[in-house]
């Protein structure tokens, strides 16, 4: 079945100027330059017949899901991906390295698989990555899926569904294919998966680190409210015992393993119905927009600007950049600070950046 291009991820690898690395939800990861007049990308990586199909019956959320680039990538090639794997739904994260004829390929034999995750259902799978300023890789995993955490996972800390991960890819410890940061907030905490930063997620589409070193996370919610948080280490989110800042169903919100951190920023489903994760703007080009928090709502179409005071923890402004009619799928950026949107859209046209009216 030929399907458009479904961009899920706009990134670059330190080290590598002026070319950018988009991927295809259907299994591909594409480069090219970073130039408006581009015309031609290069499939940098192609792993279709191993990722699930994301345009089956409620497969929607499934497929290649991240992609992040090793902060030494071009010392030592290395890259990581995400992706559901299509004989058994299990949520992948795997290391490639780039082919040593061709700095424009991936070497598809070099997969080493670093974690593989049960998923109960379809939904939720998160699988957004990104590196941290420590030089660990992150991983956003939602709750499983359904409707009402059905598996309980949000506040279950036995398993990696429901939360971010923080690993060590430079070291293997304990007979995994990663290593554990001996800083991890549960390091030694019995009946506790050490990988967890932080946990209490719903479905976090997506995560990302701005240049002052917070963890942005958007998290889609369910019934009544879509949230912004900024991850902060052993934070407790609240699902599914809260939604946003409010008690969920009948369920009591103290009643969880940890006292939930409030979102930064919420909003109800007169609004929007399922946020976009996005990314804060650091480039120069548009002022205006320069420290703020892009973030859309997929449903209404609206994009936003989130101001924020780190100094106080507190939301000082939330402006509307796009009233609404731009389903945004994920936010991307490049080495200069610039922000871009990936649309879901039947026409070639999936990458845009903001203009000044």
């Amino acid at each position: 079945m030929n399907k458009p291009l479904r961009a899920l991820e706009l990134t670059y690898a330190k080290g590598v100027n002026d070319r950018l690395f988009a991927i295809d939800q259907r299994g591909w990861v594409y480069t090219f330059e970073n130039k408006p007049e581009v015309e031609l990308a290069t499939r940098f990586l192609d792993i279709e017949s191993k990722v699930n199909v994301w345009f089956g019956p409620g497969a929607n959320e499934q497929g290649l899901l991240g992609l992040a680039f090793h902060p030494k990538f071009k010392e030592n090639g290395q890259f990581f991906v995400s992706y559901t794997k299509r004989e058994n739904n299990h949520s992948i994260v795997s290391r490639f390295k780039v082919s040593k004829e061709n700095p424009l390929k991936a070497d598809p034999a070099s997969e080493e698989v670093l974690l593989d995750v049960e998923q109960p259902f379809q939904n939720h799978n998160g699988g957004s990555m990104e590196f941290g300023p420590d030089g660990h890789l992150y991983i956003a995993f939602g709750d499983g899926g359904l409707r009402n955490d059905p598996k309980a996972t949000g506040q279950n800390r036995s398993q990696l569904l429901g939360s971010i991960l923080r690993i060590d890819v430079d070291k293997k410890t304990n007979g995994l294919a990663y290593g554990i940061p001996s800083d991890n907030p549960f390091v030694g905490v019995s009946g506790i998966r050490p990988e967890i930063f932080a946990h209490g997620f719903r479905n976090p589409w997506r995560i990302a680190f701005d240049k002052a070193g917070h963890l942005w996370a958007a998290d889609v919610g369910q019934d009544l409210y879509e949230e912004v948080n900024i991850v902060t280490k052993g934070g407790n989110y609240g699902w599914s015992l809260r939604e946003g800042m409010h008690p969920f169903g009948n369920r009591n919100p103290s009643s969880g393993n940890s006292s939930p951190v409030d979102p930064v920023w919420e909003y109800d489903h007169i609004i929007g119905k399922s946020i976009t994760g996005g990314r804060v703007y650091s480039s120069d080009r548009l002022p205006q927009l320069k420290g703020k928090y892009l973030y859309a709502d997929y449903v209404t179409g609206s994009i936003w600007a989130l101001t924020y005071d780190s100094s106080t923890g507190k939301v000082t402004r939330n402006e509307q950049v796009i009233e609404k009619g731009i389903p945004v799928l994920a936010f991307g950026e490049d080495q200069n600070g610039e922000v871009y949107y990936m649309r879901d859209t039947n026409r070639p046209e999936t990458i845009f950046k903001f203009v000044a009216e």
